[in-house]
C-alpha cells in the first residue's frame, strides 16, 4: 500500500515538473518558432519526457491491482 503511494507521488511529481518545462518552453512561440517546431522541440527535451513517464506511473499505481486481498479495488 505504502509503496504504490510513493509511486504515486513520485509520478505525480514527475508530471508536474514536465510541465512546468513543457509550459516555459512555450516562450519560445514568441520568438518565431511555430506549433510544428515546438512540438518537435519538446520532444527532444527529456526533461519535456519526465511529464509523460510521470502519467505512465500514475496510470500504472492506479489500475494495476495490488497483492493484498483487503485492498480497495478502482
Amino acid at each position: 500500500m505504502f509503496i504504490r503511494i510513493f509511486l504515486f507521488l513520485v509520478g505525480f511529481g514527475l508530471t508536474v515538473i514536465g510541465g512546468v518545462y513543457i509550459i516555459s518552453y512555450m516562450n519560445l512561440m514568441t520568438i518565431g518558432y511555430n506549433f510544428k517546431e515546438y512540438v518537435n522541440f519538446i520532444i527532444r527535451r527529456i526533461e519535456c519526457l519526465y511529464a509523460v513517464i510521470g502519467l505512465i506511473i500514475i496510470v500504472l499505481t492506479i489500475y494495476i491491482p495490488g497483492g493484498n486481498k483487503d485492498e480497495l479495488y478502482l
